[in-house]
């Protein structure tokens, strides 16, 4: 692992309402975050892990807002309303990257030809699990390849963080403790490793016969996998899009069968497949969900 490696702050997930995505994932065993909206036309209903990764399920809530973002050059809506045309409204779009300093990651970005466009900075209300609320301010610095439209790249500086607890948020009754890995999926994935190396800061940990390369950020790997893998691994092909396309999400819980157990009394589709437990997508969840048990 590279010593500049970035830890993973969060999944971006497209989904068509944050009340479909709630129900869902609270159905899967997840603590889902009252509803954050931004200033500028979007909105989450968050999920946080113990090991301080968040998923961001994030809809459209103001078209207007939207519109405006898009003739401001707001690179993180653009690129969320783009991921909706092409894709459809659930999906997997975007790995975010922590940063201390955000502007200096813009820097590098345009230097060595990775820029995605303009930084973006902004704030918006945080409401705890008992409605306590404070603000949460972010600086965001965009890294982009023209080849991967689809799978955005982007490091996240925390500027203000709320201070509440999140204590009951981060406890999942399906036993989730932390990401274990994000799978990325294309033709030809090693392709996508210079791009991924730019945002991430991480390197090269090992490359198989079959095209998956296994990149360590600073808390959780990357693979970029061919499209063969991801259906050997998953049970589950990607588009054939020559594009980079982001498709698994892997947890790690303590007990596998207790997951299993879960699911199974909530009446959660899932199957055992090769040593995971595995949920494939659905309505409010875009990801194939994994869960593996930890070591």
């Amino acid at each position: 692992m590279s010593d500049t490696a970035r830890p993973i702050d969060h999944l971006v997930l497209p989904t068509a309402s944050l009340k479909a995505a709630r129900a869902r994932l609270a159905a899967l065993g997840f603590t889902v975050a009252p509803d954050g909206e931004h200033p500028f036309g979007t909105a989450n209903c968050c999920v946080f892990l113990s090991d301080g990764v968040y998923l961001e399920p994030l809809a459209t809530v103001s078209n207007a807002l939207v519109a405006d973002a898009r003739a401001a050059s707001n690179v993180f809506v653009a690129r969320h309303e783009a991921f909706r045309f092409r894709r459809g409204n659930e999906g997997f779009s975007a790995v975010v990257f922590g940063t201390h300093d955000a502007a200096a990651d813009h820097a590098r970005f345009a230097a060595t030809g990775w820029s995605g466009g303009p930084m973006l900075e902004f704030s918006r209300d945080f409401v705890d699990a008992s409605g306590n609320k404070d603000r949460a301010s972010f600086k965001l610095a965009f890294a982009g390849d023209a080849r991967a439209p689809d799978c955005l790249f982007f490091t996240c500086e925390r500027v203000n963080v709320p201070k509440v607890d999140r204590t009951t948020l981060q406890s999942h009754a399906n036993g989730v403790r932390r990401l274990k890995s994000v799978v990325l999926a294309a033709p030809r994935a090693s392709a996508f490793a210079p791009y991924l190396a730019a945002a991430s800061g991480a390197t090269v940990d090992g490359m198989s016969d079959d095209d998956t390369v296994v990149m360590n950020a600073a808390n959780a790997s990357i693979q970029l996998t061919s499209n063969q893998a991801l259906q050997r691994d998953f049970g589950r092909s990607s588009s054939g899009d020559q594009g980079l396309e982001a498709r698994a999400i892997i947890f790690g819980v303590d007990d596998l069968h207790a997951t299993k157990a879960y699911m199974t009394a909530n009446r959660i589709d899932c199957e055992k497949f090769r040593g995971r437990l595995i949920v494939l997508p659905a309505p409010g969840q875009g990801a194939i969900l994994a869960f593996e048990a930890n070591e």
